[in-house]
C-alpha cells in the first residue's frame, strides 16, 4: 500500500523559451537534435518576438501551486523540452523522499506526439526512485468540461452583444498532428472533438452553432490533420458570418500557439477577409481546472490505498 506522506503529484508539459534567443536550442530539443531550416527557426523566433515572451512556465507553476493548495500533496512540474526538465523534477522528488508520484500531462487529449513523448521522459529516466502512476488522457472530465465551458460562454456572450442580432458561430480548436499518427491508431483526433463536443454540451449550445477545426498544423513532414482554422472561417463567411469566435480545447494556458496563432495569426487572417474574431479565455489558472487536476489525482490515489 502507498503510504499518501511519499505521494505527490508531477505536472507533465511541453515547456516553452524565456526568451527570442533561446528559440534555437528549444527547438532542438522539441526535434531531439535535429536541425530545423533556418527559415522555421527565424518565423519561430519572429513569432515569439512579436508576443514578447510566452507565460507557459510561469502559468504552468501557478497550476502546480493551485492544486497543491486543493490536494494538500506535494506538486512538481517537469518540461519535455525546456526548464524545468522532467529529469529535474524527478531527482527533486527523490531526494525528497517521494515514494510514489501520480502523474498528469497537461495536455488532456491522449497522442504519442504529447502524452506518448511525456510518458518517455519518465520510463527513460535511469534515475527514477519511486513508482509512477500515469494518467494516460482525462479529456472527458467534467470539471475541465465545466471549466472551458465557463470561459466560452463569458466570451461568447460578450462577442454575440458586440456583434449585435447575429448568434457568432464558435469554431473549437485543438493543435494539429501529422495524419499518418491518427492513421496509426492515435486516439487524439476523436478525444479532441469529444472535448468538444462536451464542452458544447455544457454550454447549451446547439449543434448548428459550433464547428471543429484543427489548429498550428506542422511547416514541414507531410500531411497534417485538417480541417484548417482559416478555411473553417473561410467558409463560415460563405454563409454570411460576419464574425466567429473561437475556443481552443486541446490547451489549458496561454503560449504561443494561442497568443499568436489565434490572437495575431488568425485575427489578421479574420481582419483581410472582413471578418471580426474573438477568443475565450485560457484556463489559466482557473479554480475549475485545479478541481479537476485534483479530482484526476485522488481518483488515483483511491486506486492506490
Amino acid at each position: 500500500m502507498v503510504n499518501p506522506e511519499q505521494t505527490a503529484v508531477l505536472l507533465l508539459a511541453h515547456g516553452s523559451p524565456d526568451s527570442v534567443d533561446e528559440v534555437p536550442e528549444f527547438l532542438l530539443r522539441v526535434t531531439g537534435g535535429r536541425p530545423l531550416p533556418p527559415p522555421v527557426v527565424e518565423e519561430v523566433k519572429h513569432r515569439y518576438g512579436l508576443i514578447g515572451r510566452s507565460p507557459l512556465t510561469e502559468l504552468t507553476l501557478k497550476q502546480g501551486e493551485l492544486l497543491a493548495r486543493e490536494l494538500e500533496l506535494p506538486v512538481y512540474v517537469g518540461m519535455r523540452n525546456w526548464k524545468p526538465f522532467v529529469a529535474d523534477a524527478l531527482q527533486t522528488m527523490a531526494s525528497d523522499g517521494i515514494g510514489h508520484a501520480i502523474a498528469i500531462c497537461l495536455a488532456p487529449q491522449n497522442s504519442r506526439t504529447s502524452v506518448g513523448l511525456y510518458r518517455s521522459s519518465l520510463t527513460t529516466d535511469p534515475g527514477i526512485a519511486f513508482s509512477v502512476d500515469f494518467v494516460e488522457s482525462w479529456h472527458d472530465h467534467p470539471l475541465l468540461i465545466k471549466a472551458f465551458a465557463e470561459k466560452l460562454r463569458s466570451g461568447w456572450d460578450r462577442a454575440c452583444r458586440e456583434m449585435g442580432t447575429e448568434k457568432v458561430p464558435i469554431i473549437f480548436t485543438a493543435h494539429s498532428v501529422p495524419e499518418r499518427t491518427i492513421a496509426e491508431g492515435d486516439p487524439y483526433e476523436s478525444q479532441a472533438k469529444e472535448t468538444a463536443f462536451l464542452v458544447a454540451q455544457e454550454a447549451g449550445l446547439r449543434p448548428e452553432g459550433w464547428t471543429f477545426a484543427f489548429q498550428s498544423q506542422g511547416m514541414s513532414g507531410g500531411a497534417w490533420l485538417g480541417p484548417r482554422v482559416e478555411d473553417t472561417i473561410l467558409a463560415l463567411k460563405e454563409k454570411g458570418h460576419r464574425g466567429v469566435f473561437l475556443q481552443p480545447i486541446g490547451f489549458l494556458c496561454d503560449h504561443v500557439e494561442v497568443l499568436y496563432d489565434i490572437d495575431i495569426g488568425f485575427k489578421q487572417f479574420a481582419d483581410r477577409e472582413g471578418m471580426r474574431l474573438w477568443r475565450a479565455e485560457s484556463l489559466n489558472d482557473s479554480p475549475l481546472l485545479a478541481a479537476a487536476l485534483a479530482d484526476v489525482a485522488r481518483s488515483r490515489l483511491v486506486h492506490a490505498a
